[in-house]
C-alpha cells in the first residue's frame, strides 16, 4: 500500500504543478497593476480601463482554453493534453517579458489564461481517473490547493520581484510539470477506452504497485467503458445531460458567490481598515485561502463533499450579509453618491464611520474567505470530475470550465455597474442571497460521491 501511494502521490504532484502554473497566472495582476500603473514608459503604462482588461482578459483567453482542453483530452488524452499546455503558458511569459506595449501585455495575459484553461479541465479529470476512492476526495481538492498556493506565491514574490522577474519566476511551475509529467502514465480508463489494455495494465501497476489486483480493477473499469462514440442525439438521455446541467449549475453558483468581486474589494478594504501596507494584507488573504483549502483536502474524504458544501454555503452567506451591512453603515445616502466607481464610494464615506466599524469589513473579509476555501473553492471542481460517464467527460468539463470562466468574466467587469444599480449593500445582499440558493441547490441536486468509484457515480445517473 505504501508503494502505490507513493506513485500514486508522485503522478498527483506532476499533475498540480498545471494548477501551480494557473494560481501564478491569477495572481500576478494584482502586485504588477499598481507598478504598471507607474511605469516611466507611457506605452507600457495602464489606465484604469488598461488595468481591469490587464486583470479579467484572462478569463476570456481561459474560457477559449476550456473549449480547445474539451476537444484535446479526448483526442490527445489526459497526459499529452497536461504536457502540450505547458507550451501556451510558457510562450505567454515570454511574450510579457519582452513586452514594448499594452497590446503585447494583454496578448501575453491572454496565452496563459488559454492555458490555465486547458489546466482547470485536464488536472481534475487525470487526478480523479488515477486515484482509488478512499482519497480521490483529498487529491481532487489538491487542486485548489495548488491553485491558492500560486496566488499567495506571486503576491509574496511580487514585494520584491519587478514585473518582468516575476514573469520569469511564473513560468517555472510549468516547465517543470513537462518534464515531470514526460514520466508519469496515462490514465487506465482513457487506455482502456483506445482499447490499450496492456497499457491501461502496466498504468495501474504503476499507480497502485506491483501487489494490487490489477486485473480485477480492469475488468470493473472496462464494464463501464462503452466504447461507441458520443453522438449529440445522445444528450436526450438523463444520464448524461444530468450530470451535465449539475456541473454547469456548480460553475455557475461558484462564480456568483462574489468571490471575484470580494477579492477585487481586498486591498480598498484593509486600506479603510488603517492597514498601512495593502500588499501585506494581500499575503494574508492569500493564506487564510491556503489553510482553509489544505483543511478542506484533508477532511473532504471523512466529511463528504455536500457537508463542505453546506457549512461553506452559510459561512459565506452570514459573511457576505456582513458586508452589506458593513457598507449600508459606511456609505453616505445613495443620492449623493450616483459614482459607482468602488474606489470613489469607500472614500467618500462619512468621516469617523469607517474607523469604529472597518473591524466588521475585516472580519466578514476573512470569514467569507475561508468559507469559499473550505467548500464552494475546491468542491465543484472534485465533483465536475467525478460525476460525468467516461464518454461525455471531455464535452461536459468543456461545458463546465467555459461557463466558469465566462462567469468569472462577467462578474469581474461589470461588478462596479452593480454598485451603481444596486448600490454596494444592496450587490453584496444580492450575493448572500445567491448563496443562500447555493445551500438550497446543493440538499437537492448534488449526490455524494464519497468512497465511490467513477463507474459506481456513473451507474447512479444511469440507473436514477
Amino acid at each position: 500500500l505504501r508503494v502505490q501511494n507513493k506513485k500514486l502521490y508522485l503522478a498527483t504532484f506532476a499533475a498540480v504543478l498545471g494548477p501551480l502554473s494557473f494560481g501564478f497566472v491569477l495572481g500576478y495582476s494584482s502586485p504588477v497593476i499598481p507598478e504598471l500603473r507607474k511605469i516611466n514608459d507611457p506605452k507600457l503604462r495602464l489606465d484604469s480601463s488598461q488595468a481591469s482588461w490587464f486583470g479579467s482578459v484572462v478569463t476570456l483567453g481561459a474560457a477559449a482554453g476550456g473549449i480547445l482542453g474539451g476537444y484535446l483530452v479526448d483526442k490527445a488524452g489526459r497526459k499529452l493534453s497536461l504536457m502540450l499546455c505547458s507550451i501556451p503558458y510558457v510562450f505567454g511569459y515570454i511574450v510579457i517579458i519582452s513586452a514594448q506595449n499594452v497590446w503585447m501585455l494583454y496578448f501575453g495575459r491572454m496565452l496563459t489564461g488559454l492555458a490555465s484553461g486547458i489546466t482547470s479541465l485536464v488536472v481534475p479529470m487525470y487526478i480523479s481517473e488515477v486515484s482509488h476512492p478512499k482519497v480521490r476526495g483529498m487529491l481532487g481538492s489538491c487542486v485548489q490547493l495548488m491553485v491558492v498556493t500560486g496566488i499567495l506565491g506571486a503576491y509574496v514574490a511580487g514585494i520584491t520581484l519587478k514585473w518582468r522577474w516575476l514573469a520569469v519566476l511564473c513560468a517555472f511551475p510549468s516547465c517543470i510539470m513537462l518534464l515531470f509529467m514526460s514520466f508519469m502514465p496515462e490514465t487506465p480508463r482513457f487506455l482502456l477506452n483506445r482499447h490499450k489494455r496492456s497499457e491501461a495494465i502496466a498504468s495501474l501497476r504503476f499507480l497502485r504497485g506491483p501487489h494490487a489486483d490489477h486485473e480485477w480493477e480492469c475488468r470493473q473499469i472496462e464494464a463501464g467503458v462503452q466504447e461507441e462514440g458520443l453522438n449529440l442525439s445522445e444528450f436526450k438521455n438523463p444520464s448524461i445531460y444530468r450530470p451535465l446541467l449539475t456541473g454547469v449549475a456548480l460553475m455557475f453558483f461558484q462564480q456568483v458567490t462574489g468571490i471575484n468581486a470580494v477579492m477585487f474589494y481586498a486591498e480598498t478594504i484593509f486600506e479603510n481598515a488603517d492597514f498601512k501596507d495593502s500588499r501585506m494584507a494581500s499575503v494574508v488573504v492569500g493564506s487564510i485561502q491556503v489553510c482553509f483549502t489544505a483543511v478542506a483536502a484533508l477532511i473532504i474524504d471523512k466529511t463528504g463533499r455536500k457537508v463542505l458544501l453546506y457549512i461553506s454555503g452559510i459561512i459565506m452567506a452570514l459573511s457576505t450579509a456582513l458586508f452589506g451591512l458593513y457598507f449600508k453603515m459606511v456609505l453616505p445616502n445613495r443620492n449623493n453618491s450616483s459614482n459607482p466607481d468602488v474606489w470613489f464610494t469607500l472614500n467618500s464615506a462619512s468621516p469617523g464611520t469607517e474607523s469604529s466599524t472597518s473591524w466588521l469589513a475585516v472580519v466578514s473579509l476573512g470569514l467569507f474567505v475561508a468559507g469559499f476555501a473550505l467548500g464552494w473553492g475546491p468542491v465543484p471542481w472534485l465533483v465536475i470530475s467525478e460525476i460525468f460517464p467516461l464518454k461525455a467527460r471531455g464535452v461536459s468539463s468543456g461545458a463546465c470550465v467555459l461557463t466558469n470562466w465566462v462567469m468569472a468574466f462577467l462578474v469581474t467587469k461589470e461588478f462596479n455597474d452593480f454598485i451603481g444599480f444596486l448600490t454596494s449593500y444592496g450587490t453584496f445582499w444580492l450575493f448572500s442571497a445567491f448563496c443562500c440558493l447555493n445551500v438550497t441547490f446543493t440538499a437537492f441536486y448534488i449526490p455524494e460521491t464519497k468512497g465511490q468509484t467513477l463507474e459506481q457515480i456513473e451507474a447512479y445517473y444511469r440507473r436514477s
